[in-house]
């Protein structure tokens, strides 16, 4: 346990480094113990003001409000991946399973052809919270059966519910205006673009408390982990506990996603390498999932705003173009095993 608690605290430190750069690195390049020192002064906690004219206002009104973003909606993915993995005890499970994703975007289309984003940026990660939530919402109504939800039935339902969300989000899309559909296929790409402060106070509260709730959970994931009479020996309720798990990660999902637009495979991808790399005790797992998702989704954003600088390229694209070729070596590997997906 203790050298598995060495590797959350190696990442804690590749967190911290990840955030630097990233927060440094751009078209105007700023040192790194300079942007730590810019950081740390607008927080109140270092008085000083030698710096190059303009450095403030880029790192910390136009970078770090997006690297900080950049964080939450990866520890947010990193951690309902593993829970996701840990309750269906596959793979590869991802928050995608309860629909969350389609729900999300059918609420950003709605925003968009109401023409709400032009009034104001709380409206499109409102509507498309309200929608992943929603979604996931009716996936629990499908699912349940005499008071329990079975997980196949959970992944049949959230497969319906994403398919007619989706198809819904097809209609909307045949009548809106072309700048409309360019809007909405611009943030179901995922975007980090743009992102200020406000879009950080919007998600900082229910993503920490979830991911943290959910952390509290960790050991029922462990005992569930055992098969469901034996969870039921020492006095767990499997259903009930996969239910408020899920309601948490449902909306710990939805808050990333509306803020970040769809982002694949990150929730799918990090968890499982990190369980190859340390096991599958979901005390560590689920810390480490967080980290790993926030620092895998800033590198990623770095990348997409420096291999074709100055133009910039969606993080959603960068790990799809990642995640892909990992979920099929995962499929393929799993089939050679013989495993169940």
């Amino acid at each position: 346990m203790k050298e598995k608690g060495k590797v959350v605290l190696v990442m804690l430190v590749l967190l911290f480094l990840a955030t630097v750069v990233s927060t440094g690195f751009g078209a105007v390049s700023v040192p790194f113990l300079d942007t730590v020192k810019i950081i740390l002064k607008n927080w109140g906690l270092l008085n000083i003001s030698d710096f190059k004219e303009g450095w403030e206002s880029i790192i910390f009104y136009v970078r770090f409000p997006r690297v900080v973003t950049t964080i939450l909606v990866g520890a947010a993915l990193g951690t309902s991946g593993a829970v996701m993995q840990g309750v269906f005890r596959n793979p590869m499970a991802d928050p995608g399973v309860l629909g969350v994703s389609s729900g999300a975007s059918l609420g950003a289309v709605l925003a968009i052809c109401l023409g709400l984003p032009a009034k104001g940026v709380i409206f499109m990660p409102l509507f498309a919270a309200a929608g992943a939530l929603t979604a996931s919402f009716l996936v629990f109504i499908l699912a349940a059966r005499k008071g329990k939800i079975p997980v196949m039935n959970m992944i049949l339902s959230g497969m319906a519910i994403s398919m007619f969300f989706g198809s819904v989000t097809t209609g909307i899309l045949s009548f809106i205006s072309s700048d409309q559909v360019r809007q909405f296929l611009f943030w179901t790409m995922g975007s980090l673009n743009g992102r200020v402060w406000q879009d950080v106070k919007i998600s900082f509260i229910p993503i920490l408390l979830c991911i943290f709730i959910l952390f509290l959970f960790s050991r029922d994931l462990n005992i569930m982990l055992l098969g469901e009479e034996e969870a039921q020996s020492v006095g767990l309720s499997p259903s009930k506990t996969r239910r408020r798990i899920l309601v948490f990660s449902s909306i710990l999902t939805a808050t990333a996603v509306s803020i970040s637009g769809t982002i694949s495979f990150v929730g799918l991808m990090v968890p499982h390498i990190i369980r190859l790399l340390i096991g599958p005790d979901n005390r560590v797992l689920i810390p480490a999932s967080t980290l790993g998702g926030a620092i895998f989704l800033l590198l990623c954003d770095l990348l997409g705003r420096t291999i074709v600088s100055p133009a910039e390229i969606n993080v959603g694209i960068i790990t799809s173009f990642l995640g892909a070729p990992y979920f099929l070596f995962l499929l393929n590997k799993t089939r050679k095993e013989g495993a169940v997906l």
